[in-house]
């Protein structure tokens, strides 16, 4: 939790991957190291209320967790519709749920870019928002725009928690 999602409802959203549990490894398939593709991700409990859904992966312990320097962000994506449950394996842009816009990440383009830590075991947060409102086009917002443009809106809010550390 943090200020964006202080006080907002972990209740019924939950967010889950077939290919790592919370708190697990990642697999090498989704990381530099590997194919470096988007792993399948799959959510249930939505509020009926919920507009949009906003997906936002992070790294806060970059670039060593021993001394966490920033927050590197690896992939946003918002205005999912509600009525879509998933994110498939490797999700290619042109597959994305019809309306789903993406953010820059910190690689400096609009596409998913898989961890890829210089030294050490990090987390990667991948965080899901229920809002009620569907966002306007932000024209491809950095993190921080795309969590000014909801900060009031967040329904739901939860996150499922991977580790990655390069062989």
């Amino acid at each position: 939790m943090n200020s964006l999602t202080s006080g907002v409802k972990v209740v019924t959203l939950t967010l889950t991957s077939t290919s790592f549990i919370q708190n697990g490894a990642i697999p090498i398939r989704y990381t530099c190291d590997g194919q470096n593709i988007s792993p399948p991700l799959f959510w249930t409990g939505v509020p009926n209320s919920t507009k949009s859904l906003v997906l936002i992966v992070d790294d806060p312990d970059a670039p060593d967790p021993a001394a966490p320097k920033m927050i590197w962000v690896h992939w946003l994506l918002y205005n999912i519709p509600p009525e879509n449950n998933n994110l498939l394996d490797g999700i290619a842009p042109e597959s994305l749920p019809f309306g789903t816009l993406r953010g820059i990440n910190d690689w400096g383009n609009l596409d998913y870019g898989g961890p890829c830590p210089p030294v050490g075991n990090h987390r990667y947060f991948h965080k899901l928002y229920a809002i009620d409102i569907v966002l306007p086009d932000l024209m491809k917002p950095t993190k921080n725009n795309l969590e000014q443009a909801m900060l009031g809106h967040i329904i739901s809010y939860t996150e499922l928690i991977g580790y990655y550390q390069r062989p």
